[in-house]
């Protein structure tokens, strides 16, 4: 447990700093006063989200790799895993930074905005989209200083990024006076510090990247893809979801979106803790399972669904009590207060249950069966979601959707749970 907690605290830490700056940010853009303002960056938001997720299931991989590598003992191989997935992983990112830059208005506009609200959206995406390569570089450096057990510089890759955001936000929004624009610069210049500060600890504090050959990437293209697909086709899920929920929500107006956009930086700053939880355990379970110490693994995966249990029900009842000090804090309209005070009294506790995905889902990747995490993160945003968020729309409106949501991690989450457990208990069941 102590393991379970250092490793997802420090996780946490640095991943919820950011979110905070995340959510810094779109307080200075509200104290424009304009609810359009904060309805385009939801809709960038969506999409800048899907490149997260794409990001996160980059370090999934290298993250498998390259702590199994070294549970192993081979620090050559984990060092070659390590370059292949850091290169890799930028040119994923540089594609998908050429489409969502060519196709950024038909995208904006299949996300449900429309009018200057769209032209707002697109604008956020010419800017910020072009450095995707260097959160590339970041997010596999942090996954590799995980992998080694380096859970402070890993940590403070996301907070150095966070702490450039935290200074530049107020200058270059208000100061400056360049609004949403300063936003998406300073979404840029957060991306140069993670990827310096993490570039800086892998090669020159741990040593961690072999030479970057043609023959370093070919060895790991295969195993790469093994993981990476089933890991990125997983945390697609989310932007999925996240798609759903902002198209469904729009048809009743800019205020909903403006509150959805709030809902979407409480949820990531407020169950930080349950984010960090999935990647942080990674590095347990690909060590552990690559040593062969089975009860290691098991014992990581239960108390790992304790932390996540006690986390959530602090957190939800935190939120419960700042609800109405948010709301006055981003100047939310009546709709945007609404959904709001649905998430906060009510549907914030459905993390009980998607920590356990989270659980479940970093057990699969990290031990061969990253198909399994793939379909159940898939049976929830996909198949139990949308008719669930379109029936809670139907019956309360937009708070609706915002319990549509709670619904489908609870249906999903209790099954997860207990298949991943399952498949941990067979693993060396001759062990005693």
């Amino acid at each position: 447990m102590s393991h379970v907690i250092r490793m997802t605290v420090t996780g946490m830490l640095g991943l919820t700093f950011m979110f905070v700056v995340d959510l810094a940010n779109l307080f200075w853009i509200s104290r424009l006063g304009d609810e359009r303002l904060v309805a385009a960056l939801g809709f960038a938001w969506n999409v800048q989200f899907f490149t997260i997720a794409v990001g996160i299931g980059i370090m999934i991989a290298a993250t498998a790799l390259v702590s199994k590598a070294l549970g192993e003992g081979k620090k050559v191989e984990a060092k070659k895993f390590a370059m292949g997935c850091m290169s890799l992983g930028v040119g994923i990112q540089f594609i998908l930074a050429i489409f969502i830059i060519t196709f950024r208005s038909e995208i904006v506009k299949f996300t449900g905005a429309s009018g200057q609200t769209a032209q707002l959206a697109e604008r956020f995406l010419l800017i910020s989209i072009p450095t995707l390569p260097l959160m590339a570089l970041g997010m596999v450096g942090s996954a590799i200083l995980r992998s080694e057990g380096d859970a402070y510089r890993s940590m403070f890759v996301t907070m150095s990024a966070g702490l450039v955001a935290l200074i530049a936000d107020p200058i270059l929004i208000i100061w400056l006076e360049l609004g949403l624009d300063g936003a998406a610069i300073n979404t840029g210049l957060s991306r140069v510090a993670s990827t310096s500060f993490a570039l800086y600890s892998v090669i020159k504090v741990h040593n961690l990247l072999a030479k970057l050959t043609l023959s370093v990437i070919r060895s790991t293209l295969f195993p790469f893809l093994i993981i990476a697909l089933p890991a990125i086709l997983t945390q697609l899920s989310g932007p999925f979801a996240s798609f759903v929920i902002t198209k469904v929500i729009a048809e009743f107006g800019d205020s909903a979106v403006a509150g959805l956009s709030v809902v979407n930086r409480l949820t990531v700053v407020a169950f930080g803790g349950i984010f960090s939880l999935s990647g942080a355990i990674g590095g347990i379970f690909g060590q552990n399972y690559g040593a062969k110490m089975f009860f290691r693994v098991r014992s990581t995966y239960w108390n790992s669904i304790i932390f996540c249990i006690a986390y959530t029900l602090i957190a939800w009842f935190i939120l419960i009590l700042s609800t109405e000090w948010i709301i006055k804090l981003f100047l939310l309209g009546e709709i945007g207060s609404e959904v709001v005070r649905s998430f906060n009294y009510f549907a914030a506790g459905g993390f009980l249950f998607t920590g356990m995905i989270f659980v479940a889902s970093s057990a699969f990747n990290n031990m061969g069966k990253p198909v399994y995490s793939t379909i159940m993160t898939w049976l929830r945003d996909g198949l139990v979601m949308l008719p669930a968020v379109l029936l809670g729309a139907s019956m309360f409106g937009a708070i609706g959707v915002v319990y549509g949501n709670a619904f489908a991690a609870l249906i999903i989450g209790l099954p997860s749970c207990f298949i991943g457990w399952l498949f941990i208990k067979k693993l060396n069941p001759d062990e005693t």
